[in-house]
């Protein structure tokens, strides 16, 4: 009998509780991944609150990670038994030792990227993808401004984003987050604890505001973003770590410049296989080319996955997290 983190109720990080758990065999189109690694992302902690409900309780969470194909089902072609895959998405499942998973989910890993690294990195390096070349197409001279840039989004936004020609602000919460992300190409921090975000980045770009912003905060940076933004900007809400944005007036927007709001996920980017595969494709490319580093910031064992959460939603964590089963 295998292992997995099972949830049988929604709350706190103590929901979580690693149990016996058998993931049968594969159906027609799944194959059966053993995970070598497991990814942390913030979308665990609104599964796990109910803030974005599971399909069905029990279950168990996760959306990414990365092993080997131990078997597969009827109809599976393009996934064989032995092969190096990773995915990011529905369905959740990957908090497990072993999983089944829709063959048609899967991307095959190339062969300089570790597993550790692939589990680390398709969500929050696919979710990368669709905000610089999705929401809004980022090109040389562009400006953007990007929150929690420390974190495992925010990091490979700066350094893609630099790769592309823009000048990149990011906010962040300490000094050493700050020197993390100078040390990656973010052209200017700002630390919002103690500066005022706003004024900051209009005496950056000279009253000009930035072209985007990149906010996966939600309730406390969200009104104050839109008064960054230049006239006919993007804002970009990809997140609510700090708690949902509250109802507001469209006319906001018309007032602040005409600006333009979007409110995407990468389950609808990447919803079909040749757009998972592009995103994929993409991220590989400037992964291998050394244009974007990923680097694994904090390992924990599958079974502390309760404390992993913790530390994710208390800030302590910078960059990608993975559990290891």
């Amino acid at each position: 009998m295998t292992k997995a983190i099972r949830m049988h109720e929604t709350g706190g990080a103590d929901v979580l509780r690693w149990e016996d758990y058998d993931p049968g065999k594969p159906e027609s189109g799944e194959v059966l991944l053993r995970h070598e690694a497991i990814g942390l992302n913030f979308i665990d902690v609104y599964n796990r609150t109910g803030l974005y409900p599971l399909p069905a309780l029990p279950s168990t969470p996760g959306m990414e990670g990365a092993g080997i194909v131990e078997d597969i089902g009827k109809g599976v072609t393009e996934i064989e038994v032995g092969e190096r895959v990773a995915y990011a998405g529905l369905p959740p499942g990957a908090y497990a030792e072993i999983r089944c998973v829709p063959a048609d989910r899967l991307v095959k890993l190339p062969s300089n990227i570790s597993a550790q690294q692939g589990a680390s990195m398709m969500l929050k390096g696919m979710t990368a993808r669709y905000l610089l070349h999705g929401c809004y197409g980022v090109k040389p001279g562009d400006t953007i401004l990007i929150h929690a840039a420390a974190g495992g989004v925010g990091l490979i936004v700066c350094q893609w984003a630099k790769h592309l020609g823009a000048t990149v602000i990011g906010t962040v919460g300490s000094a050493e987050k700050a020197e993390l992300v100078h040390s990656i190409g973010c052209d200017y921090s700002i630390r919002y604890m103690e500066e005022d975000f706003v004024s900051r980045v209009k005496e950056i770009t000279q009253g000009r505001g930035v072209d985007v912003v990149y906010d996966s905060i939600g309730q406390s940076t969200f009104m104050k973003s839109l008064d960054c933004i230049r006239p006919m900007g993007m804002m970009v809400s990809f997140g609510q770590a700090s708690g949902s944005i509250p109802p507001f007036d469209p006319g906001i927007l018309a007032a602040k410049g005409s600006l333009f709001l979007t409110r995407p996920s990468l389950m609808t980017y990447t919803a079909k296989r040749k757009d998972l595969l592009a995103h994929a494709r993409d991220l590989f490319e400037v992964v291998e080319k050394g244009a974007v580093k990923i680097e694994v910031k904090q390992t924990y064992p599958l079974s502390e996955a309760a404390q992993a959460h913790r530390d994710l939603e208390d800030r302590k964590t910078t960059g990608s997290t993975i559990l290891i089963p």
